[in-house]
Parts: structure tokens; C-alpha cells; sequence
């Protein structure tokens, strides 16, 4: 039900009147607005049986106003060139917003992966990745895929080993996908990536009392009833990390269902009661809901749509009860669902700002990748040694005395994950107050997506100014 006009007629939609608030000319907004290429393919692979059977698969280069680009590769029988064309468009605003110097990019190939072995996934998978570097759509300085709905570290692996096989003596072939397992160039902190930027961004717009309280809330995420819709990576890490914040987690929504427990749930014994049972319904202490959508109209305080696009409707946006939206999927709000809730005063925080950890994290791993030195390689020793002489001096000054355990914990020196993590929550907060004081410039006339999309689009026009394409 996504309503009258397709996916990429919505993110349009959007763009087009976000640049209502900006000054640039209709030629660079159009520049801006459309995108660069489109790759469409049909490969054929032999199932296990011997049977040929021809996949279909898409790659869209929306921006090359910096390059690579940058997007992630979708497994799913909903993939076509709209939805890609859509997607890619996201990322490149998605990254304006965050400041991580890459263009926008996606890619799908329309399978359901439940319904292919592992093996046959493989062939897939690599087939893919021939077909994207024989028409140089993917490449460290080129295309720059990641992981995405259905797809993991494990596809990612066969993918560089693919274009490592493709591209003899390539010294920066690691580079050319990111999301990988972290044996083969990988970066400690990206699986989790997504749900921690989700974490940092409603945790941030929740410190802020005067918005809090235009909505009726109290300041913080402490005791704020959150309703999660999927169980995958980005959904259950956000769940882990609000819960861990304070929040009480009180549905939980999947394909298959969904549980309801006022009180909150128990997000970890929720994943594992799924693991055991292969779904989340009748989990102890839970009520049963039939249907998936049924949960969006629950009572909470935010809601978290972590699944699909399209999610919330002009159908069913006039009877969410969440005050707050963190949209940690890719346009779960259609765009007639998006001018309700702002009519109805609820905040919805947008994807392309608060999913935007993912492509953030990727960012470190591909300069990792391009630098070949492990993050905090070089400063985690120094850093102790330091820390540790300051405790001495401590020591020496003040007469107090430090167990050998106590000095261990006080003068540990930063890893790759604690330095991702620490760049992943800076950029997150700095980005938006960056878009809360564009859209307290703008009042009435703008929401944080409106506010998101102008920062997008006036960071990609100063790009082209300095490039010397517009004027």
C-alpha cells in the first residue's frame, strides 16, 4: 500500500520541495535531483538440481559529484529499477547529510534468498559482482557496495574475492566493498553500525527539553515506550542499544507477527526465543498480533520502522500514536504519510539522517582499507603510556595508591572499535544540530527531512561550485 505514486516519485517528491527553500538554479537542482547511470542485467546460474534459471539485478550510480559512490546490495523479490533508482537517491543526500565524501549508489539483484542454498547463493552473489566489474560499476575509486537487506560480511567476502580474482596486483582491491568480515579488511563496530547510529540520533533528539516538550515528553530516552518493527541487524541493534539506554521496548513486529508486552520485553530473550523457534509470536509473557502492521498503531512514545519502504501509509498515518518516528529503514514514511504526521505534530526523524551509521562506519573502512593500518594501531600504546604516567603523577602528588586492575582500566588505550564508535556518535550529533537549526531557521514551513534534504543539497552544489560545473 504505498499509495498513489511510486517509491522514486516520492523521494522526488520530497527533493522537490525541499528545494523550494534553497536559491540555486533549476538546472543545478536538476543535475542534483536525477541520476547519473543505471546498470540493469540478466545473468543466468545453474541451481543445484542443473536447472538454468535467469536472475535479474540492477546497479544505480545516482551522484558522481564525489566518487566512489556508495550503497549497498539488496537481496529481495521487491528489487526493480525504480526502487534502486530510489535507494541510490537516498544515499547520496544520506551522505551530503553525515559529510562522508561519496556519492550515492544501490544495487538489488531480485531473488528471495530463503529459496536458494547457500552454494547457489555464491554463484549468484559472484556472478554479480563479474557482471558490475565488466562495466566498471564497482571499484575502490569507482562503486563502492555494502551490505544490505538480505545480504551480509559473507556475501561482501565473495564479492572481493571475486574482484581481487578480477583485477591481478589490484594493491587496494579490499576497498572495493565494505561491510566485510574483518579477517579480510573489515572494520570492528559495522555490523552494528546502523542500530548504534539509530541509538545516537534518538538519543540526542530526546536531550533536547524544548522539543521534548512541544511534544509532551519528558527529556532523555529513560522509561520512553519504543515499539521496533523488524528483527534484522538494524532492528535489533537498535532495540539493544535503546534498551540499554533506558527505554522500555514494547513491541516487536516481524513478517510473521508481532508481540506486545506494556510493561516492555526482554529484547535479547525475544532474539533468542526466535532463534529456537524460527518466530517471535508466543514469546512468554507477550501478547500475540496477527498482523505485522497492527503494531505501528500501537501506544508508545517512538516507533521504529527498521524493515521495508512503505510502511507507514496515508492509510494507516492517522492512527500512529508514537510521538516521535526514528526511521532506521530506507523510506518506510511515504511522502502523503510524511505531510499527515507533520500536520499532526509528531517528529520523525528521517532516514537519511538517522540510518546513516552504516554508511558512516563503511567510510572508516574504506579509508582503513586504503590506508592498510588497522585503526589505533599506531596511538593505542602511546595513549596508555601516557595515560599511565599521568596516574603516577597522581599517585606521587596526592599519596593515593592504584591496584595494578585499577590502573589497567583507567589508562586503557583506544582500539578500532572504541575509535569507530567515538567517530560514528560525533558525526551523528553533529549532523543533527545541523539539521535541527536549518529546520528552526525555516519554522513552520519545514520539517527535519525537509531540513535534511536542504542540507544535502546545498553541500552537493558547493561541491559542483568548486568543481567549476555551475556557477
Amino acid at each position: 500500500m504505498a499509495g498513489s505514486i511510486s517509491f522514486l516519485k516520492q523521494v522526488h517528491r520530497a527533493f522537490d520541495e525541499a528545494a523550494t527553500h534553497t536559491d540555486l538554479s533549476p538546472g543545478l537542482t536538476k543535475q542534483i535531483r536525477e541520476a547519473n547511470s543505471v546498470y540493469q542485467v540478466s545473468f543466468p546460474i545453474a541451481r543445484d538440481d542443473g536447472r538454468i534459471e535467469v536472475i535479474e539485478a540492477w546497479r544505480c550510480e545516482h551522484s558522481h559529484h564525489k566518487l566512489p559512490t556508495k550503497g549497498g546490495i539488496r537481496f529481495s523479490t521487491l528489487v526493480n529499477e525504480d526502487e534502486t533508482r530510489a535507494l541510490a537517491t537516498l544515499m547520496t543526500f544520506k551522505c551530503a547529510v553525515v559529510d562522508v565524501p561519496f556519492g550515492g549508489a544501490k544495487g538489488g539483484i531480485k531473488i528471495d534468498r530463503r529459496k536458494y542454498s547457500d552454494a547457489e547463493l555464491e554463484r549468484i552473489t559472484r556472478r554479480y559482482a563479474y557482471e558490475l566489474a565488466s562495466k566498471s560499476f564497482i571499484g575502490p575509486g569507482i562503486d563502492v557496495p555494502a551490505p544490505d537487506y538480505g545480504t551480509g560480511p559473507r556475501e561482501m567476502g565473495w564479492i572481493v574475492d571475486t574482484y581481487r580474482a578480477l583485477t591481478s596486483g589490484e594493491l587496494n582491491a579490499e576497498a572495493c566493498v565494505t561491510g566485510k568480515p574483518v579477517g579480510i579488511g573489515g572494520i570492528r563496530g559495522r555490523t552494528e553500525a546502523t542500530g548504534r547510529g539509530v541509538f545516537f540520533g534518538l538519543r540526542e533528539a530526546c536531550s533536547i527539553a524544548e522539543d521534548m516538550a512541544e511534544l509532551g515528553l519528558s527529556t532523555g530516552l529513560a522509561d520512553k515506550r519504543v515499539v521496533i518493527q523488524g528483527l534484522g541487524n538494524v532492528g535489533s541493534h537498535s532495540a539493544r542499544f535503546l534498551a540499554e539506554g533506558g527505554a522500555s521496548i514494547v513491541a516487536v513486529a516481524e513478517y510473521e507477527g508481532a508481540i506486545h508486552n506494556p510493561s516492555g520485553l526482554d529484547i535479547e530473550a525475544v532474539i533468542e526465543h526466535r532463534k529456537d523457534t524460527g518466530s517471535i509470536l508466543d514469546f512468554p509473557g507477550s501478547t500475540n498480533l496477527s498482523e505485522s502492521e497492527e503494531a505501528l498503531e500501537l501506544e508508545c512514545d517512538i516507533l521504529v520502522p527498521a524493515a521495508l519502504e512503505n510502511q507507514i501509509t496515508h492509510e494507516n498515518a492517522p492512527r500512529i500514536q508514537a510521538r516521535i518516528i526514528g526511521e532506521a529503514a530506507n523510506g518506510p514514511t511515504t511522502a502523503d504519510a510524511n505531510d499527515i504526521l507533520r500536520q499532526r505534530g509528531v517528529m520523525v526523524l528521517p532516514d537519511m539522517y538517522l540510518n546513516a551509521g552504516g554508511v558512516t562506519v563503511s567510510y572508516f573502512e574504506w579509508a582503513k582499507n586504503l590506508s592498510h593500518i588497522r585503526f589505533g594501531r599506531m596511538q593505542k600504546r602511546a595513549e596508555e603510556a601516557s595515560h599511565r604516567r599521568l596516574l603516577e603523577a597522581v599517585e606521587s602528588a596526592s599519596g593515593a595508591h592504584f591496584t595494578d586492575l585499577e590502573k589497567d582500566v583507567v589508562t586503557e588505550g583506544s582500539g578500532e572499535e572504541q575509535l569507530v564508535n567515538s567517530g560514528l556518535e560525533e558525526t551523528m550529533l553533529v549532523a543533527y544540530h545541523e539539521i535541527r537549526e536549518i529546520q528552526k531557521r525555516l519554522g513552520d514551513k519545514a520539517d527535519l527531512r525537509v531540513a535534511a534534504l536542504v542540507s544535502a543539497i546545498e553541500k552537493i552544489a558547493i561541491t559542483y561550485s568548486l568543481l567549476g560545473i555551475f556557477p
